[in-house]
């Protein structure tokens, strides 16, 4: 009891999971969105998606087509990852297009197990064509148009990212997040091919088209493993007694109801 009479807010512990500070602020700071602010983030969230899925769309025939002309392995990866993209955020498009609330959430694993699938197999296919290109491949060469789409998507991914992944933590949406976070390893990406197309470009190096690619498969594994654990947002969601469930934030990872 508080000297004030009144009882002072419980403190929630921050898990494993929520060391990356996507974690939403308990009840107990500030209250779970109402049933309207809800409704507005999970719109919000649905135009997001669907402007993600139309660029990646572009991306992925453009660098698929791109790295085929100019046999280059990181091009083609790049193409699929997009290709990933489209899967990852048709997910979250299927979650949200739920009108219940509870069947969203219920659909919260299914969405997150299908990006984090979509990972791995990107992962597998992008280093077996990037060691065999290093042991004895044709060498990749230059594409200006694929140094000019990693240099668009260099600028475009990193604010749908940040928008989606707000509106995911808001709404304590792992999917959402995990999402975001996939949107956001395409900017990576876009730097790391952009800087071997680059030197490839001015110096003939080959070798760097490959070694992107493992970058590029290293980092999908890594993210195929968060999405597959259910990191990526710890905000607090509440049961059908009205009461903060915080089990969502163990390991990283969010329990099944």
């Amino acid at each position: 009891m508080s000297e004030s009479g009144t009882h002072s807010a419980p403190t929630r512990a921050t898990g494993a999971g929520c060391s990356d500070g996507c974690c939403a602020p308990s009840p107990s700071s500030r209250g779970l969105p109402d049933a309207a602010r809800r409704a507005i983030l999970s719109r919000r969230i649905r135009l997001l998606v669907a402007a993600t899925i139309s660029y990646n769309v572009i991306e992925a025939v453009v660098a698929v087509t791109a790295g085929v002309l100019a046999s280059s392995t990181a091009l083609i990866g790049f193409g699929l990852d997009s290709m990933v993209e489209v899967a990852s955020a048709a997910a979250v498009a299927w979650q949200f297009s739920a009108r219940q609330a509870a069947l969203r959430q219920a659909r919260e694993r299914r969405a997150l197990r299908i990006i984090a699938v979509s990972f791995f197999v990107l992962a597998g296919y992008v280093a077996v064509e990037a060691v065999r290109s290093l042991t004895g491949g044709v060498g990749a060469e230059s594409s200006p148009v694929g140094i000019v789409l990693a240099a668009l998507s260099l600028v475009i991914m990193p604010g749908l990212s940040l928008a989606q992944r707000f509106a995911g933590r808001q709404l304590g949406s792992a999917s959402a997040v995990a999402d975001s976070k996939q949107t956001l390893l395409c900017t990576y990406l876009s730097g790391v091919l952009l800087v071997g197309l680059l030197l490839n470009a001015a110096f003939g190096w080959s070798w760097a088209d490959p070694v992107v690619a493992l970058v590029i498969a290293a980092v999908a594994v890594r993210e195929g493993r968060e999405a597959w654990r259910g990191e990526g947002c710890c905000a607090p969601t509440l049961t059908p007694e009205g009461t903060d469930r915080t089990d969502d934030c163990r390991e990283g990872g969010i329990t099944q109801s």
